[in-house]
C-alpha cells in the first residue's frame, strides 16, 4: 500500500508527518527519519483492525483483499 504523506518543519523544531488520506493520522519527530518512522507506525496502528469495530454477519462469506 502506498500512502500520501506531508511532511513539514515544526514551529518547535523538528518535523510533523501527516497523513491526508487517514484523518487525525499525525506524528512527529526530531528529524525527517525519525518523523518517517514514527509516521509508519502510526499508519501501522491506524490501520491495525480493533476486535470492538469487527462484527459477523450470518451467512456471510468473508474475503480478504489486499491493497
Amino acid at each position: 500500500m502506498k500512502l500520501k504523506i506531508y511532511l513539514e518543519p515544526s514551529d518547535d523544531g523538528g518535523y510533523t508527518a501527516v497523513v491526508p488520506s487517514l484523518p487525525g493520522c499525525i506524528s512527529e519527530g526530531d528529524t525527517k527519519e525519525e518523523a518517517l518512522k514514527n509516521i509508519r507506525e502510526a499508519i501501522e496502528l491506524y490501520l491495525e483492525p480493533v476486535a470492538d469495530d469487527t462484527f459477523k454477519v450470518n451467512h456471510a462469506e468473508e474475503v480478504e483483499l489486499s491493497i
